[in-house]
Parts: structure tokens; C-alpha cells; sequence
């Protein structure tokens, strides 16, 4: 290919916001010919490439967006250290599919067990899938709502939370909410009810869920649209967090 086709399809692909082709296009055409590519499969190998590319970048930048506590995924996750959790389940919903019917997952289990590890996961597969996610803590959701009710912008707020497809909510229970607080979760949880999905972690069982929100009839209001169309997993094996901090201390690993 000579130097004025190849700067004339660089031009054209810099109009066209092609712009990983401007910068390969002599690589791609040795490629093809040590290939010996046909025309098709030539065209086919640049938009792969550009697409990919184009793909790799939204992935990046919606998780710069997401709120994400961390990027770990499944394949991260230490199943042999919590024998007694269904790892084909958890597997099994890395599948997707209840984020395609707009079901939930409920991650239940003391601290430290790998509860928000898993949801994490889960939100970079539904991502990496092209799916929307954002991530927060139950306490700083209804803070945001607060400060956005003291402002007249509690509608746009809401919204904010009602648009990712995925909306992880972590670490319900472990600061109580009072009823102001607790109504504005219930609105959430209503207005995303079967129009998309919910990832929630809790330290509580659902029993206890009264409690937190500081009434029962509400938690009851809650929990019968959250559970729906639910998989709830439990965990109830050892602490992640204590893991490396026991073997220092007795110089062997911890019983699972």
C-alpha cells in the first residue's frame, strides 16, 4: 500500500473518529496480507479492532464512575476459604441473567465473609457486559437524599440512583436510619421494584431488618418487593479480614 493511500485512509478515519485505525493501519495490512486475508475478512479485522477498542475504553471509564470500592473480579474470590457457599450459585449469576430480568441478590453474612467482594465482582461482570452500575454504602445513599431534600433536589437525586441497571447498596444494618431515612429507601426500593436490578449486602438477617430501619411494617414494605424476585446467598463462614491477621499471631492458617 502506498504512502498517499495509506495517509488518504488515515484522513478519512480521523473525520470518521476511527481513531485507533489512523494509528495500526500499516500493521493491520501486514497482518492480512501474512494472513492472506480476503476483502471481508480484512474489513472484519478493523472494525474488530476499533470496536474492541472502543470497548476497552467504556469499560475503564464506567468504572471509574461506578463508585466501585475496588475492580476484583469472580475468578479473585477465595471459595476454598468459605466451603459452605455455593460457589455454582454465585457462578451461576455471573451468568447475568437476573440482571436481564431485572431480579435482585441479596449477600447476607457477618463482616467480613466476602459479601461486598462479591457484589463488586458482579457489578465489573455486569459491566464489562455493557451493563450500567454504580456502587454505595446504605449510609451515604440516604445522606445524599437528605442533603438533596434540603436543597429541592431530592427528585433528581432519586433519579440519579433509579438509573444505573445495577445499583449495588452495601453494608445495610450496619448504621441504623431513622424514618425520614428510612421512608427514602423505601421510595428507592419501590421505584426500582421489577424496572431494575439490586445488589444488597447486610450484616442483618431480614428478621432483624425492623430494627434497622426503625420500623417494622416499612421493613416488611421493603423486603416484600426487595425478595420479589430475589437470590439471596448466605455466608457464614470466617473472616477475610482476620485470615492473614491469625496466622501471624498462631503461625498456622485458620480453620475454615
Amino acid at each position: 500500500m502506498n504512502a498517499l493511500t495509506t495517509d488518504r485512509i488515515r484522513s478519512h478515519a480521523t473525520r470518521l473518529g476511527l481513531t485507533h485505525l489512523t494509528e495500526t493501519i500499516t500493521a493491520l495490512v501486514e497482518r492480512a496480507e501474512t494472513a492472506q486475508l480476503g476483502y471481508l475478512e480484512f474489513v472484519d479485522l478493523l472494525l474488530e479492532e476499533e470496536v474492541g477498542l472502543r470497548e476497552s475504553r467504556r469499560f475503564r471509564n464506567a468504572l471509574k464512575l461506578s463508585g466501585l470500592p475496588h475492580h476484583k473480579t469472580l475468578d479473585e474470590f477465595d471459595f476454598a476459604f468459605q466451603p459452605d457457599l455455593d460457589g455454582r450459585k454465585v457462578r451461576d449469576l455471573a451468568t447475568l441473567e437476573f440482571i436481564r430480568a431485572k431480579s435482585n441478590v441479596a449477600l447476607l453474612g457477618p463482616p467480613g465473609v466476602g459479601k461486598t467482594m462479591l457484589a463488586v465482582a458482579l457489578a465489573v461482570a455486569a459491566c464489562q457486559a455493557g451493563f450500567s452500575i454504580y456502587f454505595t454504602t446504605l449510609d451515604d445513599l440516604v445522606r445524599r437524599l437528605r442533603t438533596a431534600e434540603a436543597t429541592g433536589r431530592f427528585n433528581r437525586q432519586l433519579q440519579a440512583f433509579l438509573r444505573p441497571a445495577v445499583l449495588v447498596v452495601d453494608e445495610v444494618g450496619y448504621l441504623p436510619l431513622d424514618r425520614a431515612e428510612a421512608n427514602m429507601f423505601f421510595q428507592l426500593i419501590t421505584r426500582r421494584y421489577e424496572r431494575g436490578t439490586m445488589i444488597v449486602t447486610s450484616n442483618k438477617s431480614f428478621t432483624e431488618w425492623g430494627g434497622v430501619l426503625g420500623d417494622d411494617v416499612l421493613a416488611t414494605a421493603i423486603l416484600d418487593r426487595l425478595l420479589h424476585h430475589c437470590d439471596v446467598i448466605a455466608i457464614n463462614g470466617p473472616s477475610y479480614r482476620l485470615k492473614d491477621r491469625l496466622t501471624l499471631v498462631t503461625g498456622t492458617e485458620p480453620m475454615p
